[in-house]
């Protein structure tokens, strides 16, 4: 399909699904967000859904200003994939052992490392810029230095809620390593008090909502933010490489005689910031659950634990600021799902998958997420479908 437009107060509301299908309270913060005086654009994806702050699914270009809870707390959050040399024939019958490897391997939930992760011993050299990285700590927010030795123990680590790891196969039996996760608790402490930091400032109190709050242009509270949110979105890439080279490693062992070889990793954020140009004009589009999906640009677009996931091109419409779907997204809250479903459904709908059955995560059930199949279809003029995968292990913490 192509968009819908609906109006709203400053700037129309381009959507890639049907208005009807989108609940009142998502309906209500998309409305919102277009009264924003420095918008200069609004694009819903066919995942969206309501979202703390802002809507997820919006892709919000502001000139001038940007929306620190329209980035979400888990601030870079993001999805990385990568296509191996194996073959379901490579695989064993019983693929728990594997996945208590990766368990191994990586810390899931709260979990860290015991000490931070060494790169030279990951990736068999040292990391490209590392130790400019962790310098440039000392220079975010005060209010979260006290966290540095979590946030160093926790690079490489997985999460909990919808994050995970999975072992999957495309539809020509090549397996695919894959995961999503983002800035830890460091970018979550970063966006709270930015968050609560914005809705202080004199120019948001006659917002209509006051999670809408902005930073201005060319003023310090701005400056700053930027300062950290570029530098937790940079933690989040960071973290999912390390964990994909983690990932690689149990994968060379445990097949150690067919020599696996892995083909470049595809890597995209979809909670984040950037600063494109779209009619002549600077604009800082963020990405709340939305991927950028420029021309030829990659990106991966996950269902849900037990359906299946897209490798995808972008087509790079601009009347989508060049951007697509982040996944399937929830069609109903995690309390409705857990009230809804038992262990015995997650088990269900999850048969031919490695993974947790117990009830610490129905919330993530498929049944709970939209059929990732008309999320795809209702973008076919934003990116084109490269290979879709299906999982055989799903880790989740």
């Amino acid at each position: 399909m192509s968009y819908v437009e609906v109006p709203g107060a400053q700037v129309p509301i381009r959507m890639w699904t049907d208005p009807a299908s989108v609940e009142d309270v998502a309906m209500q913060q998309l409305r919102n967000v277009a009264t924003l005086p420095w918008i200069k654009g609004l694009a819903v994806m066919p995942d969206v859904h309501f979202g703390k702050g802002a809507t997820v699914g919006s892709v919000i270009a502001m000139h001038g200003a940007v929306c620190p809870a329209a980035v979400g707390v888990d601030i870079g959050c993001g999805m990385s994939a990568v296509k191996t040399s194996l073959t379901a024939n490579d695989l064993p019958g019983d693929l728990s052992r594997l996945r208590s490897k990766i368990e191994q391997a990586i810390p899931v939930g709260r979990g860290m490392h015991q000490d931070p992760v060494d790169p030279s011993e990951v990736y068999g050299l040292a990391a490209t810029g590392w130790d400019d990285f962790w310098q440039r700590f000392d220079g975010v927010a005060e209010a979260v230095k006290f966290r540095q030795e979590r946030a160093t123990k926790q690079m490489g680590t997985l999460g909990a809620g919808n994050h995970f790891i999975e072992f999957c196969l495309d539809e020509a039996g090549s397996v695919w390593l894959m995961l999503h996760s983002g800035s830890r608790n460091i970018g979550k402490e970063l966006a709270d008090f930015h968050i609560g930091r914005a809705q202080g400032l004199a120019h948001n109190q006659g917002l209509v909502d006051r999670d809408l709050a902005v930073f201005l242009a060319d003023t310090e509270p701005m400056r700053e933010y930027r300062n950290d949110l570029f530098w937790a979105q940079e933690y989040a890439k960071h973290n999912r490489a390390v964990m994909m080279a983690l990932f690689q490693n149990v994968v060379r062992k445990e097949f150690k005689k067919a020599k696996v070889t892995f083909e470049p990793v595809i890597s995209c954020h979809h909670n984040y910031v950037a600063e494109e140009r779209y009619d002549g004009m600077d604009l800082l589009v963020t990405r709340k659950g939305a991927i950028r999906a420029g021309s030829g640009d990659y990106g991966i677009i996950p269902g849900s634990m037990g359906t299946g996931s897209y490798i995808v091109k972008g087509l790079g419409n601009e009347k989508s600021f060049n951007s697509a779907s982040h996944g399937a997204g929830r069609r109903m809250s995690r309390n409705a799902a857990k009230k809804r479903f038992s262990a015995q459904d997650l088990a269900d709908q999850t048969q031919g998958v490695e993974c947790r059955k117990d009830s610490g995560v129905v919330d993530e059930i498929p049944s709970a997420y939209k059929p990732i199949e008309k999320v795809i279809d209702q973008q076919r003029d934003l990116v084109e479908v490269v290979a879709k995968l299906k999982q055989v292990i799903c880790v989740k913490g």
